[in-house]
């Protein structure tokens, strides 16, 4: 295949992308249109959970495929159901909803709590409606997950801001306290700022938060769109800090690859009514047939165990990277990890890595100061191995240059 750039352009302008076309991928490998390989550490951004085409998701679909596509959500489908059962069965939640994107989950969420909040008022008999966030999170790219997001420059950028987001700041739980008042409903937070820079919130932080809004009648929201389905070493990141949150929203990792998300939460917490909630595709039995397929992965014995002892030896290692090219450190949980840098060098770092050669490594950079990693949750040690020498080698390369 030869790449077309006439052809390309027929696609809408939204991100800057190199010149190269992908057109397979195995595990932790992608292949691009001339034939080079590359080792993949953003995984669609850790979406990928097993990888590339695992086998488990192309049987799914196959099978799947031969049965029934889309009912429309006016019915039950087994595979739906299936997954929900699963996903309660191994959680704290009571109710699933399933959704195409992490966004739409997070605006279900929204809905969800603020429908909670004009069925237990203030004081005053009045609709609680604002929602507590942090600085530096990401939720979406819908105007309403925008505006619950943290991201600098988000406030502006399709202004005017759906109202109701006050912000706070990750691990310090005074700011939250000063900003409950008579409207506040929730409090909603990635237990891992992923986009962010990899911030985690510290186990002290989600239990004394979770003590917080107890004790103001408050929702507790978890967004584990990046940080959930095995990522951090737990099957939900919530589980680190043993709480109980009132709502979860999954993306990503729960459709190992395909459109699939979910807005879960307990028996009390789910008030919507008919007309309230919906979507066209949502829910459908090809991508939940898929999750199911997944789930199930992850819930195998040992494999849970197995992605801990690769965290801890990616972590291991990144450390040893940054002690020998005089680097700040790594920090993350579990398979979501980040090496801090120092200086702005990220994207730098980015563009050398994708065209080394004979094989590329594709890498990520939230911030001009630190590399993310995302790897599958079935990385081998030998791909971390071969990831830190190829990373290693263009630092090298950098240095060099600088010298």
């Amino acid at each position: 295949m030869e790449f077309n750039q006439f052809a390309t352009n027929d696609l809408m302008y939204i991100t800057n992308r190199p010149p190269l076309v992908f057109t397979e991928g195995d595990g932790m490998w992608m292949t691009d249109h001339t034939g080079k390989r590359y080792l993949d550490y953003l995984q669609g951004w850790a979406v990928n959970a097993l990888g590339h085409s695992p086998q488990c998701i192309q049987d799914a679909l196959v099978a799947q495929s031969k049965k029934l596509l889309n009912p429309s959500p006016a019915f039950f489908n087994a595979p739906s159901i299936e997954l929900a059962s699963l996903l309660t069965a191994n959680s704290c939640f009571d109710r699933v909803f399933f959704a195409n994107s992490g966004a739409e989950a997070n605006e279900g969420a929204i809905k969800l709590a603020r429908k909670w909040g004009k069925k237990n008022p203030n004081k005053a008999g009045q609709n609680r409606f604002e929602i507590i966030t942090f600085d530096h999170s990401f939720h979406g790219r819908t105007l309403a997950t925008m505006s619950a997001s943290g991201k600098p420059g988000w406030d502006t950028m399709f202004a005017p801001q759906v109202p109701g987001f006050p912000k706070a700041d990750l691990n310090d739980l005074a700011s939250v306290e000063r900003l409950i008042n008579e409207n506040t409903v929730a409090v909603m937070l990635e237990p891992v700022q992923g986009e962010g820079g990899v911030l985690p919130a510290t186990r002290e932080f989600m239990r004394d938060l979770r003590a917080l809004t107890k004790k103001h009648n408050l929702l507790l929201i978890v967004d584990e769109v990046q940080s959930g389905m095995g990522r951090t070493g737990e099957l939900f990141a919530y589980q680190l800090a043993d709480i109980t949150p009132d709502i979860m929203t999954l993306g990503k990792g729960i459709g190992g690859g395909v459109p699939l998300a979910a807005l879960l939460a307990r028996e009390e917490v789910s008030c919507f009514e008919p007309g309230d909630q919906g979507g066209t595709y949502n829910g459908n039995p090809l991508m939940t047939a898929v999750g199911t397929a997944v789930l199930k992965t992850l819930l195998a014995p040992g494999f849970m165990q197995a992605v801990n002892d690769k965290s801890a030896y990616l972590s291991a290692e990144l450390v040893k990277l940054s002690e020998k090219h005089g680097l700040e450190g790594e920090r993350g949980e579990g398979l979501l990890r980040a090496l801090k840098l120092g200086k702005d060098i990220g994207p730098q770092i980015v563009d050398i890595a994708r065209e080394m050669q004979p094989v590329g490594l594709l890498l990520n950079s939230p911030r001009p100061n630190l590399l993310r990693f995302m790897p599958a949750l079935n990385v081998t040690t030998d791909e971390i191995d071969q990831m830190i020498s190829m990373l290693s080698s263009v630092l090298d390369q950098i240095d060099a240059a600088g010298k």
